[in-house]
């Protein structure tokens, strides 16, 4: 039965995924800025669609720490369900991605046009400086800028280690850091097919004060993601 619920949902979502798809290509050409309303309106489909076939209820809390316009939101990662969360509760996201995924047919071609920032993983200091750009020119306009600063997804209570790339970001880009836990994982892991019932917290803690030392602005984001993990 969980499998076939888990396929019933992944229908809705790659379904949807499609169509929204060529609707943000064909509005994206006639309205600038038209793409990211898309993205939103299929994060919140697929947020409905694991409610309906897999029993996943998404919990968030916290979100009066979530300050008015520009803001960095340092995000825990274990699932591809982080994504779509991000994309249906926050006003204006722009994601910070790895630059393969503007290779997915139709959906990465909608990656830029909605204010999302590549980055080359393996880019060195000039990738440094390129997502630092357009980290700055986000949050000047307003929008809240999502980073997974692990690097990449972490299975549900495995403890992994924030990447030095975040301090540097949060330094040139004078808006709040904002962590944020949550245990997506434990109901959508990172390589399982199949989806678990359940409630995925998700927890936006204080932003961090400004100034703090490299040290200590990496040891409360490790704090907030692993010693506080939302149960």
């Amino acid at each position: 039965m969980q499998l076939l619920r888990s396929t019933a949902f992944n229908i809705i979502m790659f379904g949807s995924g499609a169509l929204l798809s060529l609707w943000g290509v064909l509005i994206g050409r006639f309205l600038p800025g038209g793409a990211l309303p898309v993205a939103q309106c299929w994060g919140r489909v697929c947020l409905w669609g694991l409610r309906v076939c897999c029993g996943i209820h998404v919990k968030v809390e916290g979100l009066e720490n979530l300050p008015p316009g520009g803001a960095i939101i340092a995000a825990q990662h274990q699932s591809a369900l982080d994504i779509l969360i991000w994309l249906a509760i926050v006003p204006r996201p722009a994601f910070v991605f790895k630059r393969e995924l503007k290779r997915i047919p139709m959906f990465g071609s909608l990656l830029e046009p909605a204010g999302m920032m590549p980055v080359n993983r393996g880019g060195g200091s000039k990738a440094l400086r390129e997502m630092v750009a357009g980290a700055c020119k986000s949050a000047a306009a307003g929008r809240q800028v999502i980073i997974f600063p692990e690097g990449t997804r972490m299975a549900y209570g495995v403890r992994g280690q924030v990447r030095n790339g975040i301090v540097l970001l949060a330094n040139a880009v004078t808006v709040p850091v904002v962590p944020a836990a949550t245990n997506s994982g434990k109901h959508w892991s990172r390589k399982a097919y199949g989806k678990t019932p359940g409630e995925v917290y998700v927890t936006l803690h204080p932003a961090l004060p400004g100034g703090l030392p490299r040290d200590v602005f990496l040891a409360r984001l490790n704090h907030v993601f692993y010693d506080g993990l939302a149960e």
